[in-house]
């Protein structure tokens, strides 16, 4: 299936692109986050497993369990702090 997968802050500075169209086999966050951590070192650094990355699927605050369905947008971003 077709998703967008948008980056924010050091997450897209990382991979170097805000955002990309994404052919995928994942059923759920958790598999496109694998998926794209098998792409290469500035994603495997940016999203890799143990380090802190929040999530949302259209526009709604996700964890990695949830779905994904054709179409939908997909969002990556270090967690961020307010003063």
């Amino acid at each position: 299936m077709k998703v967008t997968v948008k980056y924010f802050a050091s997450v897209r500075e990382a991979i170097g692109q805000g955002s990309e169209q994404v052919d995928t086999t994942a059923t759920s966050l958790s598999g496109l986050r694998d998926e794209l951590i098998a792409r290469g070192p500035a994603y495997a650094q940016a999203l890799a497993r143990g380090k802190s990355v929040r999530m949302a699927l259209n526009q709604v605050m996700s964890d990695e369990s949830t779905a994904l369905s054709e179409g939908c947008e997909v969002a990556f971003f270090p967690p961020v702090t307010g003063g």
